[in-house]
């Protein structure tokens, strides 16, 4: 009989807030996957936990997950932890739990903190919906895609990024939703310098350009609170046709056509090629 996979919430900061249910979790099983093994370290000696410590993150090889689903196969549970907060939400976990459910290992969450209830707790946007997009792409069309999917929410949008990007998404935040937009930065949440600003968009992209952030940070946004109304994408062969038609290249075209319509890069290519 499989192993049990526990996906166990871990502190954000505040050790104080581990659960019994989860100190004793840690302590009993015979493996703990974690994110960063330096970072998750500590932990494990503060629950007096002698399990196997194996590293588990975005850039793990094919032969670390099959050595946890192994453990799991020969009947010994393992618990799922991430730096910190809940494992699988914006997080490589997702893809073990997946590999788990495949094999018919049984899953179970001992559930806790979380970055995006905490921050959304506090920021005075309200919450009774929201959409989660994690950590937004750098740049590119994707990046484009999800600030305008932001700025258009009826619902508020809960976002991660990195302290030293925090001010350029604020900005480009400002210039897809106007500089009034309602926002809130949280950063070291439940730590000793735990702070959430809110305030307008213009305003906090202001701040944080002159005090530059340290930190975790999450980064909510309220919504428009209208429904949008979505319109069909455009017919992708007329479209190509008319961008041709205003002198464009093709590569250009192809571009701007999967921006436009959604349909793929290489799916638009071909399109045009066959123009």
């Amino acid at each position: 009989m499989a192993g049990t996979l526990y996906v166990v919430a871990t502190p954000l900061g505040n050790l104080g807030d581990l659960s019994p249910r989860a100190a004793d979790t840690l302590k009993r099983v015979a493996a703990v996957a974690a994110e960063d093994t330096r970072h998750s370290k500590p932990l494990l000696h503060h629950v007096g936990s002698k399990a196997e410590l194996i590293s588990f993150h975005e850039h793990s090889s094919d032969r670390a997950l099959e050595r946890i689903l192994r453990i799991l196969t020969e009947g010994r549970d393992v618990a799922l932890i991430t730096d910190a907060g809940t494992p699988a939400i914006s997080d490589p976990g997702v893809d073990l739990v997946a590999a788990a459910r495949e094999r018919g290992v049984p899953i179970v969450t001992i559930p806790g903190p979380t970055a995006v209830a905490a921050s959304l707790a506090v920021c005075g946007i309200p919450a009774d919906r929201y959409l989660f997009l994690g950590f937004l792409p750098r740049k590119g069309s994707d990046r484009r895609r999800l600030l305008s999917t932001a700025a258009a929410s009826e619902w508020t949008v809960v976002m991660f990024e990195a302290p030293n990007r925090v001010t350029q998404l604020l900005a480009d935040l400002a210039e897809a939703c106007g500089p009034e937009r309602q926002a809130a930065v949280s950063r070291e949440l439940t730590k000793v310098f735990e702070e959430t600003r809110a305030g307008t968009l213009q305003e906090l992209s202001a701040h944080y350009a002159e005090a530059p952030v340290r930190g975790e940070v999450t980064v909510v946004l309220s919504g428009t609170g209208k429904q949008r109304v979505e319109e069909p994408p455009p017919d992708a062969g007329e479209r190509a046709k008319a961008l041709l038609a205003e002198g464009l290249s093709r590569k250009d075209v192809a571009h701007r056509l999967a921006e436009e319509t959604g349909i793929s890069r290489n799916t638009a290519y071909k399109l045009v090629s066959e123009l």
